[in-house]
């Protein structure tokens, strides 16, 4: 089976924007995907709604995995998200995650805690705004 990662799925979503985000959520999200990111819950939808407003904002970036482990249809992973925002200020967020895959390898639900290592005050929010 051909799993994705955590890297694959940001670097498509977000780092790609000449890749349709329906195209790139549906090669790496399965229909019933759900996330929870500090707490609040979103359907693939409200996620999808999140990454069309990144989009927006994101000039440039890329995703630094740290740790990554597969068992089975579970996946964890601590990674580190690099933006620079079309404005030219810098965002790096560090995120914990857990995940379940669905039978053909895509994610199905994401848990994850963000920590902002670097940007400001306003930019704290930019792992749930829409």
């Amino acid at each position: 089976m051909n799993r994705t990662n955590v890297a694959a799925a940001l670097t498509d979503l977000i780092f790609n924007p000449t890749l349709d985000l329906w195209e790139a959520a549906d090669r790496h999200f399965a229909p019933d995907y759900r996330q929870r990111t500090d707490g609040h819950w979103d359907d693939r939808d409200e996620f999808l709604a999140h990454i069309a407003h990144l989009r927006t904002v994101v000039a440039d970036g890329y995703v630094e995995v740290h740790d990554e482990l597969y068992d089975g249809s579970r996946y964890a992973d601590r990674h580190t998200v690099h933006v620079t925002k079309k404005d030219g200020t810098a965002v790096r967020t560090e995120v914990y995650l857990f995940a379940d895959f669905a039978p053909d390898g895509r994610f199905r639900r994401i848990e994850e805690v963000t920590l902002m290592i670097e940007g400001a005050d306003a930019d704290r929010n930019l792992g749930s705004a829409r």
